[in-house]
């Protein structure tokens, strides 16, 4: 049985009108941090340093300090400052953890976590689990200077 141009336009209609309510949905769930969301940093120990494989970024008395590769240094500072984590229950299945060390004020020994940036997950020294919030994720990256590429032409 054919279904006429109507029949058709009814179909892209409602589909279009599903993927907006899906998007819309999904939008609104990803935006809210969930309520068992704690902040990894507080008033009490406060982010001190921290090095992210070969970037790090530290606090001095005039503000925070990165490396010279970050373009965004006090955005990036204030992301970690300020990160919220849930905890896991069970370990991701992901690949390529990003080493970060962390110190914190007024403590002497440095922190090893593991961070793993597509699912945003967090493995602490003492081996727990943390999810950060997808709308938190993007500002733990630092924006780092473009290098123009070896021997490239310039253009006409």
């Amino acid at each position: 049985m054919a279904l006429s141009r109507k029949q058709w336009n009814n179909i892209i209609i409602f589909a279009c009108l599903f993927m907006v309510a899906m998007l819309t949905f999904m939008n609104n769930k990803t935006r809210n941090i969930p309520s068992d969301a704690k902040h990894l940093f507080d008033d009490n120990a406060p982010l001190a340093q921290l090095q992210l494989n070969n970037l790090w970024l530290r606090r001095q008395a005039s503000g925070w300090a990165c490396a010279p590769e970050v373009l965004n240094c006090e955005e990036w500072a204030h992301a970690w400052q300020t990160v919220q984590i849930s905890p896991l229950a069970a370990a991701p299945t992901g690949d390529n953890p990003l080493e970060i060390i962390i110190q914190i004020v007024d403590i002497q020994d440095p922190q090893r976590w593991l961070y793993f940036p597509l699912e945003g997950a967090l493995k602490s020294p003492a081996a727990n689990w943390y999810q950060v919030p997808p709308s938190l994720r993007d500002k733990l990256q630092p924006i780092l200077n473009a290098k123009p590429a070896v021997n490239a032409e310039p253009p006409a």
